[in-house]
């Protein structure tokens, strides 16, 4: 082999080597994908006291939440059952739903602390019972969990709420929270999605009802 096809050979040895190490180094490290805001779709819902006297706020509390579509598949029981009997169940889309409250509301019986808490959507295994799931942010910060992997979030509490099927179908989710006029410290939350609904009684604390 004369001196220049050498080279000319040597390079191409080379260059095939760092190719194929190149190939090997990025077989080698993680496959990490970057999302932003892919959906204008997000909705907020909020309860709030108002002191006409003091003029100033006496509590308030706050859920905001992606609204993902209905899917006509989730209308097969079956596969409905298979989603969701025995799990938490994923509450919106994109980033996490977020329940944020300034005072110690009740849900359902059950005592919200002060904060903010994430939520989520938890059916029994024989599928009868359904408890909306709250979920420590800080532990999923710690954790880097998104979302979608709310399975693997740990649920602090549970506050039971009452299953039933929609008049009328909801293509995207619609979480309320909806004042009674006529007692307006004892609001409700209402979820419905698609064909079904899930709703549940809140008790404000005398704090607000009192203006304090």
């Amino acid at each position: 082999m004369n001196r220049p096809k050498r080279v000319l050979f040597l390079l191409s040895i080379g260059a095939l080597a760092c190719c194929c190490a190149a190939v090997s180094a990025q077989q080698q490290q993680p496959k990490v994908v970057a999302f932003g805001s892919d959906s204008p779709e997000r909705g907020t819902t909020r309860v709030g006291y108002w002191d006409n006297v003091k003029n100033g706020g006496t509590g308030q509390f706050a859920i905001d939440y992606g609204r993902p579509v209905w899917k006509k598949d989730y209308e097969d029981a079956a596969k409905f059952d298979s989603m969701t009997k025995g799990q938490v169940w994923r509450l919106g889309s994109n980033f996490w739903t977020v329940l944020d409250t300034d005072m110690p509301i009740k849900i359902s019986g059950k005592t919200i602390p002060v904060g903010s808490w994430y939520l989520g959507l938890k059916r029994s295994s024989d599928g009868s019972a359904w408890t909306l799931a709250f979920i420590n942010p800080a532990k999923v910060k710690a954790a880097l969990l998104d979302a979608s992997e709310i399975g693997r979030a740990p649920v602090e509490f549970e506050a039971p709420m009452t299953f039933g099927k929609a008049d009328e179908t909801k293509d995207r989710l619609v979480i309320d929270l909806i004042i009674d006029k006529s007692n307006i410290y004892q609001p409700s939350l209402s979820i419905a999605w698609g064909n079904f609904k899930l709703s549940a009684p809140i008790q404000v604390p005398p704090r607000a009802s009192q203006g304090s």
